[in-house]
């Protein structure tokens, strides 16, 4: 059987500022865990990440911080990575959009991407009109307008979108709009944009998502948001032309020569995703490879590219980014031929994660408000784990959720602690105090040790499934289920009793309850890696602890085990989120 190979991404940040816990719960958490189950299973993996540093987000940022804007991308991308790394989230390659190491290759990218869409016939040159600053003497981005929405009348509206009603708008439909860089009233004024045909590519799209509606797509499990999003936008609405430019410098220059395109740059979201792509390459590069291997991950149908992003960003990876790789294939086919790019196997797309703390209601996280755990600061004092355990648990994988102050301690000193690490710790424990610290012989089992057994090669059966579908909420669930049936198992057989009575019904159900532990251990890594290589030092199981397929080796008698050590260390509200 060929090896499994697969391209998956998470979401580029923007470059403008801290992470939070809505950030790591919306894309890169899960996008980690399933990499993490992926290699266990033997898959070839490529895990592709960096920061989105062009266009307005980071230039609005830092013309409200006073600082040049190469070096406020290039500090939050340090700080990004920081956290990442904090968070055992293992990226192969975390790129940046404008970082030194990667602006050449990248702008190569998008620039070859929209040539290639261009010459053929699928960009529209258009005049419309812009609002001016005249003080600037620029025209404005759509984030540097504010005004009144012309749909519910809150001063709280932007020139894309308003953040009191949530509706999309344009900028020259604001009411009583102000510049926020002079805080003068702009003009309207013509400029030219390049917009891309959508209309032309909607046949195709419907189709392939249509596919992906009715379950035909390889396997992929495709949530209903993004399928009802993307789908349903194309049914209910069509598919418009949209501008792919921009009247901005910092950014891809436009590749075009035509007295127009001067000073003009690409819509932030044309070159984005495209990192996906040059990052690819640039790690390519980075492993001795030539830079067209990255045609091996993106061009070649046997790999399976596998998008992780939040509920924002599902129009862009489930109708625009897949129209702009449509638009570049030299057949009218979805897929494309083995030298065109490939479709997204699965775009899996978390809802947003709200917070509440102690006393409070519930409300939105809020960068500008703070209201918000940033990872920088848990990260200052607490262990990486019940973090990732909380975040799954708790993840908005079908509809928005909260980050819930009592609900985290609640769930690590209650479940994680009691469930997970007392199991290990009064099984370890019992072997060194009683069996020299070796695992004991098993013994004649009887169907009671055969039952807890059995549940150990189902709980690997159910919780693969679960996280080849990217349930990761459903497969963490069937972890925590084997390890309360571990101290089920412990309760019934009485090893505290027959240590006195009968050490060899003593011996085989710590036997089997190390076997337990042994399963645990391989599982739980996909989601607890840190937690997962204490277990392994304590078990010290042959081979790579992590190898799905070894989840349900047994540990022989007379294993020499490792000393036993704390799991989970119980948590506090007051230590965590102190004023």
């Amino acid at each position: 059987m060929a090896q499994r190979r697969f391209l998956v991404t998470a979401a580029l940040p923007y470059s403008n500022g801290r992470l939070h816990v809505g950030h790591i719960a919306g894309a890169y958490l899960p996008a980690d865990t399933y990499v993490r189950y992926l290699r266990a299973t033997g898959a070839d993996v490529r895990f592709i990440c960096g920061s989105d540093d062009n266009g307005v987000a980071a230039l609005k940022t830092a013309r409200e911080q006073g600082r040049d804007v190469a070096d406020l991308t290039r500090h939050y991308n340090r700080c990004q990575q920081a956290d990442f790394a904090g968070l055992w989230i293992n990226f192969d390659i975390y790129g940046g959009t404008h970082q030194p190491d990667y602006v050449a290759v990248h702008e190569r990218f998008s620039q070859d991407f929209f040539l290639k869409i261009h010459e053929k016939g699928l960009f529209t040159k258009r005049t419309d009109k812009q609002l001016y600053d005249l003080e600037a003497q620029q025209f404005l981005p759509d984030r540097f307008v504010r005004g009144r929405c012309p749909h519910c009348g809150s001063d709280k509206a932007f020139g894309d979108q308003c953040e009191g009603c949530g509706r999309a708008l344009d900028q020259i439909s604001l009411l009583d709009p102000v510049s926020m860089m002079t805080s003068s009233k702009p003009v309207l004024r013509d400029t030219v944009h390049w917009y891309l045909r959508l209309d032309r590519l909607q046949a195709r799209l419907a189709a392939w998502l249509t596919e992906k509606k009715n379950g035909r797509t390889g396997g992929a499990c495709w949530r209903p948001v993004v399928i009802n999003q993307s789908l349903g936008r194309i049914e209910s609405e069509g598919l418009p032309e949209r501008a792919m430019t921009r009247d901005l410098t910092w950014g891809v220059p436009l590749p075009l020569d035509d007295p127009d395109a001067k000073g003009k740059s690409l819509y932030v979201w044309f070159d984005a995703p495209i990192g996906y792509v040059s990052f690819t390459a640039a790690l390519c590069r980075r492993r001795g490879e030539a830079l067209e291997d990255y045609e091996r991950w993106w061009k070649d149908p046997e790999c399976r590219v596998v998008h992780f992003i939040g509920e924002d960003n599902i129009v862009f990876h489930a109708i625009t980014w897949p129209a702009m790789l449509l638009a570049t294939h030299d057949s009218e086919s979805i897929q494309g031929e083995r030298h065109e790019y490939q479709l997204p196997h699965n775009v899996v797309a978390n809802s947003f994660m709200n917070i509440k703390f102690p006393g409070k209601d519930e409300e939105k996280i809020s960068k500008s408000r703070g209201n918000a755990v940033w990872i920088e600061d848990y990260l200052r004092t607490f262990d990486p784990d019940p973090l990732r355990y909380y975040l799954t648990v708790a993840a908005p994988e079908q509809a928005r959720t909260a980050f819930d102050v009592d609900d985290f301690i609640a769930r690590n000193n209650g479940e994680l602690l009691n469930a997970f690490g007392n199991f290990f710790n009064r099984t370890l424990t019992f072997a060194h105090r009683y069996f020299e610290g070796k695992v004991p012989a098993p013994g004649e089992r009887a169907a009671e040790d055969r039952e807890q057994l059995q549940r150990c090669g189902d709980a690997v059966r159910m919780a693969g499934e679960a996280l080849e579908a990217c349930r990761f909420k459903a497969a963490l669930a069937e972890v925590m289920s084997l390890a309360r049936a571990g101290n089920g198992y412990f309760d019934a057989t009485k090893p505290f009793q027959t240590r006195k009575s009968d050490m060899e019904a003593c011996g085989r159900a710590i036997n089997v309850c190390l076997q337990t532990a042994r399963t645990l251990t391989t599982i739980i890594a996909p989601f607890l890696p840190c937690t997962a290589e204490k277990c392994a030092k304590m078990l010290r199981p042959d081979g790579d602890y992590r190898a799905w397929a070894a989840a349900t080796s047994e540990l022989r008698a007379e294993h020499p085990l490792g000393e036993p050590e704390i799991l989970v260390k119980k948590l506090e509200a007051k230590e965590l989120f102190a004023d």
